[in-house]
């Protein structure tokens, strides 16, 4: 491969870099073509970019971005995919389901909403991670519980104090 050729490569990896913030590496070797597809097909389905790199191209791409991702350096070794993915637990979750099924991909680290999380270990916790949108909702929600318990107790006051005027009025009358 020649200097150019790696320096194109190095040059898209940035741009994909740059236009998603939340980036997996894992172990996707073993796999034989049919579950590669599979895997490729399930990523693509869920909006997750699945790449094949090579490490050295990958470390001088993470040189070239804002983010720090030097801690990530350590699991650039032998076969490194990226998953690079808008929604932080999308890549965690599809790996949890398509392991039930298949031993790979193994998750070698991943820097998801700026923090690193290294080894296969953080699996769970990254799927367990709430995305934007459900962090939108529960607070939304949360937000939603206590106006709705005012105006209730807005709208049953203004029914007893109804109540109690015309039980005044005929009292009186």
């Amino acid at each position: 491969m020649t200097r150019e050729q790696k320096t194109k490569i190095i040059d898209q990896i940035v741009e994909l870099l740059q236009q998603y913030p939340n980036v997996y590496l894992v172990d996707i070797s073993d796999l034989n073509a049919a579950d590669t597809t599979l895997l490729r097909r399930e990523c693509y389905n869920q909006g997750i970019r699945l790449i094949v790199v090579k490490n050295t191209l990958l470390e001088k791409a993470f040189e070239k971005v804002e983010n720090d991702y030097s801690e990530l350096y350590e699991v650039l070794h032998h076969h490194t995919a990226l998953m690079l993915s808008e929604v932080a637990n999308a890549p965690a979750r599809l790996i949890k389901k398509f392991r039930k099924d298949h031993p790979k991909p193994i998750l070698k680290a991943a820097y998801v909403q700026e923090s690193v999380y290294i080894g296969d270990d953080q699996l769970n916790t990254l799927a367990s991670l709430k995305s934007r949108e459900e962090m939108i909702a529960d607070l939304v929600l949360l937000l939603k519980s206590p106006m709705q318990t005012v105006i209730g107790q807005l709208q049953s006051g203004g029914d007893i104090l109804a109540r109690l005027v015309k039980a005044l009025s005929e009292r009186e009358g």
